[in-house]
């Protein structure tokens, strides 16, 4: 039986949904409350009731989208095959989302700087668990079968990140001509190098 949104929960989606927007376009110092209100049609003092600042927003709206993708990229971690395999499935998913969605991924990266405290520990947390965590479990399942050769786990997931990074960018999808070629450009040169043989 399907659940229906209340109306309180509509119009926290539909405002995380516009913070996801102007945050994925727009440096964190250059979006405002008002803009947010505006997008997401609600008044802002409905924006305050829910979200007492702007912080609270943004912390909001990244925690969903990372629990969001922690969730999917699971999917990864639990599926049969080798560590080739699930790595290439874990870097399809992500390159599966729309646009705007693989956007947020670099978002911690970006503004990480701007939170102190517990506001930084959560997201960082938040990050972890969604990206580097499910990475490391199959690059460890990979080490123990002999696939990968003995090392950090923890050190080349973060390596392996880097690399999916780096092709999610504007240029390297026109350079290796789509999302495909990414996934296998990031594959080969995380198992095999950028050296001739």
């Amino acid at each position: 039986m399907a659940t229906t949104q209340t109306r309180a929960e509509a119009t926290i989606n539909d405002i995380l949904n516009a913070a996801e927007i102007h945050f994925g376009q727009r440096n964190y110092a250059d979006v405002s409350m008002s803009d947010i209100a505006y997008l997401a049609d609600v008044t802002k003092g409905a924006l305050y009731h829910h979200f007492k600042n702007k912080e609270a927003l943004y912390v909001a709206m990244l925690t969903r989208d990372l629990e969001e993708k922690r969730i999917i990229f699971q999917q990864a971690v639990d599926a049969p095959g080798t560590c080739r395999d699930r790595l290439e499935l874990s870097t399809k998913l992500l390159f599966q989302m729309p646009e705007a969605k693989r956007r947020l991924i670099r978002l911690v990266r970006r503004d990480i700087n701007i939170f102190k405290g517990k506001t930084r520990a959560l997201l960082v947390k938040a990050y972890q668990d969604a990206l580097p965590q499910s990475v490391q479990a199959i690059i460890q399942a990979g080490i123990d079968t002999g696939e990968i050769a003995p090392g950090d786990a923890r050190l080349l997931a973060w390596e392996y990140i880097a690399l999916v990074e780096v092709v999610l960018t504007d240029y390297a999808q026109d350079t290796l001509g789509g999302p495909e070629q990414c996934v296998q450009f990031v594959l080969n040169l995380f198992l095999n190098g950028a050296g001739t043989q």
